[in-house]
């Protein structure tokens, strides 16, 4: 099996415990690259865990995760290819969007100087590029977290929540820019409690309940009604 082939994301009876409570029981996952997959389900379903396990931020009470073949938590070079977006911005409040951006490109090693330059001007934040980052609105930081996200263009990006408190100018530019992304070969990987909106971008859908996966809409993209009905079956049913 050649590296392009190798799954962008395979995960094997990962579960997560805190404390006393379950968050993660038994998920198995395999994602193949290129793929955009979205996680549904309510809260506490154990999306945002299974994304921050996917991500090297927690790692498995037991089971194992692997990205492009190579276990968790990696080494540098692998952890390149992954970009974050959770509910933590992981930007310093007290630097500027152009600062936080430059850090973030030595911190991966971008080589290109006008990459800071041109995510800012993407996202409309050219005008704000000199701000306190504790200065900004919620809008403002999803997209200056997206950009940080994507500056060193990786392989695989995981998004918990994206679309959450957003309006609707901003959500429009964040789904044109998941579009681009997943047309440029990106493993999309994100949670979401909008079915609608989520199935505008993904191409599969699973729904967790309980810590687990309970419906997985496998290769073929579900039409909104499949994945109503399968959201009704399986929070009633388990």
């Amino acid at each position: 099996m050649t590296t392009s082939e190798l799954p962008a994301v395979s995960a094997a009876a990962v579960r997560r415990r805190f404390g006393p409570l379950e968050a993660l029981k038994g998920v198995d996952m395999v994602v193949p690259p290129g793929t955009s997959l979205a996680l549904f389900g309510s809260n506490g379903a154990g999306k945002t865990t299974l994304l921050r396990v996917l991500a090297g931020l927690l790692r498995p009470t037991t089971g194992t995760v692997e990205l492009f073949g190579a276990p968790l938590p990696g080494s540098p070079q692998l952890r390149r290819r992954v970009g974050v977006v959770a509910h933590e911005s992981f930007l310093y409040p007290d630097l500027s969007a152009a600062e936080n951006l430059r850090y973030y490109a030595r911190l991966y090693g971008v080589s290109d100087e006008n990459r800071p330059s041109e995510l800012l001007a993407s996202f409309g934040l050219e005008a704000v590029a000199l701000r306190p980052v504790r200065t900004y609105s919620r809008g403002m930081l999803q997209r200056l977290s997206l950009a940080r996200a994507i500056l060193h263009r990786p392989d695989l990006l995981l998004l918990d929540e994206p679309f959450a408190g957003l309006d609707p100018a901003v959500s429009a530019l964040l789904e044109r820019t998941l579009h681009a992304l997943h047309g440029a070969g990106v493993t999309i990987v994100f949670s979401s409690h909008d079915l609608e909106g989520g199935l505008r971008i993904a191409q599969r859908a699973v729904i967790m309940y309980g810590g687990r996966i309970a419906w997985d809409s496998g290769a073929a993209r579900p039409s909104l009604e499949e994945a109503r009905d399968a959201y009704e079956r399986t929070s009633v049913r388990i």
